[in-house]
């Protein structure tokens, strides 16, 4: 009976979670096992029969799991396992598997290859998410909202304007995650402590062989492990792009509140259920699963950190936790990418919703505008900022607008006419260099 919510298929996509089923990473480890007797054949080390017999052999249909952990229960070393029953199975060939090796010369170079088939995935989901947010930018470069902060009305923004920073983000990550596959994607060949005693004088031509027989560079330097700075380095950065969409997911539930409803996720009226009890409920049930999954990915990141400082050239302190940081951040950061990407695909905007809760202050989000323009005009920025202050106080005391407020203040009016006030309380005014900002950010995000 399945137990984690991955094994039951509700998170992860299927091309995700094959690469951390059993099958498949004990694949992998037969296939460097396989790379191994290969090389060591080339260079006359073993037999060449020897080595065939093993290519031949090294499956998962012959070295099942089943065995291989039925034999774990007597070695009580995985590994150790693995090689006894393919040894088993290559009879007297079987003597030159594993030849020179220790166990993370195989697990962290198997690691390496699943590394490099998940990265890849997870790459292509971050390219189609800065796109969908550039596209959105474009879109909506012109929707005028309201800006926010403090969960306060600020100055305007554009719904563009926003989705323009989620994409430099969104680029950000694409380029930290190009940076980071370099010192992720690796293999070793390095033996007990990283010394290549075990194979001799040909060692770091065995190593280079086998690592561009399977497609990955070697470390520079290991111990008896690849340095877990390297893993670490990944989840760190896994656990900030889950951030970044939590982010996103945030501010979507956040403006999808019945009450401002400017933004929402899409809804299938055809059959989609918001509440068992509640038939009218609309939930934005997916940006919450990112924002619930975002604190899983969070959570990921101490474990290895801890993973980092190991006992002298390795302790198997790592190894038990890694079971669960390795796959759970791949694959819960894989969801969390498909999630946002289809909100993203099918998001519902309401611009008649902004221009509503743009005219919800009665013109106050503009008295950064009139503030400048009196300091402009010989009042001084101080001033103008205190009078504005209490402007803004009596007009929402007396419940009347910024304008009629401004236009009762002669230190005003002796500085800014009633149509320079007008063309001053229009949010459209008063938007900056928005689109030249925009623009910087979609060419940096569509350049990673």
């Amino acid at each position: 009976m399945p137990v984690c919510p991955i094994d039951t298929g509700r998170y992860g996509s299927a091309e995700m979670r094959r690469l951390f089923e059993e099958e498949y990473r004990l694949q992998k480890m037969l296939d460097v096992e396989a790379a191994l007797a290969e090389v060591l054949a080339e260079l006359g080390e073993i037999p060449k029969e020897a080595a065939s017999e093993i290519r031949r052999k090294a499956v998962v249909d012959l070295i099942t799991p089943e065995k291989v952990k039925m034999r774990e229960k007597k070695t009580r070393h995985d590994i150790m396992a693995m090689v006894e029953v393919l040894a088993e199975e290559c009879g007297d060939h079987g003597k030159y598997v594993h030849w020179g090796a220790t166990s993370y010369d195989i697990v962290d170079t198997a690691w390496g290859l699943i590394f490099k088939d998940a990265v890849a995935i997870l790459e292509k989901r971050l390219i189609e998410l800065r796109d969908l947010l550039c596209k959105l930018a474009l879109e909506n470069r012109k929707t005028i909202m309201v800006g926010r902060t403090h969960g306060q009305h600020a100055t305007p923004i554009t719904l563009g304007f926003k989705m323009a920073v989620y994409a430099a983000e969104a680029g950000r990550n694409l380029e930290r995650l190009k940076e980071i596959k370099k010192r992720l994607i690796l293999g070793k060949m390095s033996g007990a402590v990283g010394t290549m005693a075990s194979q001799g004088e040909n060692a770091l031509e065995i190593e280079r062989r086998v690592m561009h027989k399977l497609g990955l560079k070697p470390a520079e330097i290991t111990t008896q492990i690849i340095c877990r700075d390297r893993i670490a380095e990944f989840v760190c950065w896994a656990a900030i792009t889950a951030s970044s969409l939590d982010r996103i997911s945030t501010e979507i539930r956040n403006l999808q509140r019945t009450e401002i409803l400017e933004l929402a996720e899409g809804f299938d009226v055809r059959g989609q259920v918001g509440s068992s009890t509640m038939p009218h409920k609309q939930n934005p049930i997916d940006c919450e699963k990112v924002s619930g999954l975002a604190k899983v990915m969070r959570g990921m990141v101490v474990p290895s950190l801890e993973n980092v400082p190991l006992w002298h050239e390795r302790d198997l302190t790592d190894s038990s936790s890694e079971r669960f940081i390795i796959p759970i951040s791949f694959i819960v950061l894989d969801e969390m990418l498909l999630t946002m990407n289809r909100v993203l695909s099918n998001i519902r905007v309401f611009p008649e919703n902004m221009r509503r809760n743009l005219e919800l202050s009665k013109g106050a989000i503009l008295t950064e505008a009139v503030m400048m323009a009196l300091a402009k005009k010989g009042m001084g920025r101080q001033r103008a900022h205190e009078l504005l202050r209490e402007v803004s106080i009596a007009a929402f005391r007396e419940g009347t607008t910024i304008k009629d407020a401004l236009l009762k203040r002669p230190e005003i009016r002796e500085r800014l006419s009633e149509q320079e006030i007008e063309d001053l309380m229009r949010p459209e005014n008063y938007l900056g260099k928005i689109d030249e900002l925009m623009d910087r950010a979609i060419n940096y995000a569509k350049s990673v």
